[in-house]
């Protein structure tokens, strides 16, 4: 979150802030060689999965969401579309758990409305297009 929040901020390069938090604030491997996969996952995807959390907000445009919210519902539908290995409902509930330590009060009940609404039409879509031999 650290590392999204500081890009919207500052356009500067993910790799070049998430050196500089590290360089900060120390990590396990494991949660650098996470934050940089998410983060590599997300970098060139921003502007499909900003026009499917649009097509889901009703009366709000994504640019003056909040930035925490905004990025937690990038991160979110990046692992609901991308990342089969992690279940839907670990996604939504860490981007849940996300929302109530870095957002406002409403927060995390909006990350949860957007990314299951978002989780409950696009996975039935996936599921119902057929598969190409």
């Amino acid at each position: 979150m650290v590392v999204l929040y500081q890009k919207e901020i500052t356009h500067a390069p993910v790799e070049t802030l998430l050196s500089s938090l590290i360089e900060s604030d120390p990590q396990p491997r494991e949660v650098i060689e996470f934050a940089r996969f998410l983060l590599t996952g997300l970098s060139g995807r921003e502007a499909v999965i900003d026009q499917l959390i649009k097509k889901h907000v009703k009366n709000w445009e994504i640019e003056r969401m909040a930035i925490i919210d905004r990025n937690i519902l990038r991160v979110g539908c990046y692992e609901l579309l991308f990342l089969d290995e992690i279940p839907p409902k670990v996604s939504i509930n860490e981007a849940i758990e996300l929302a109530k330590k870095y957002g406002d009060m409403d927060s995390p009940r909006f990350v949860n409305g957007i990314l299951d609404k978002i989780y409950k039409t696009e996975t039935e879509k996936q599921d119902s297009e057929p598969v190409s031999e």
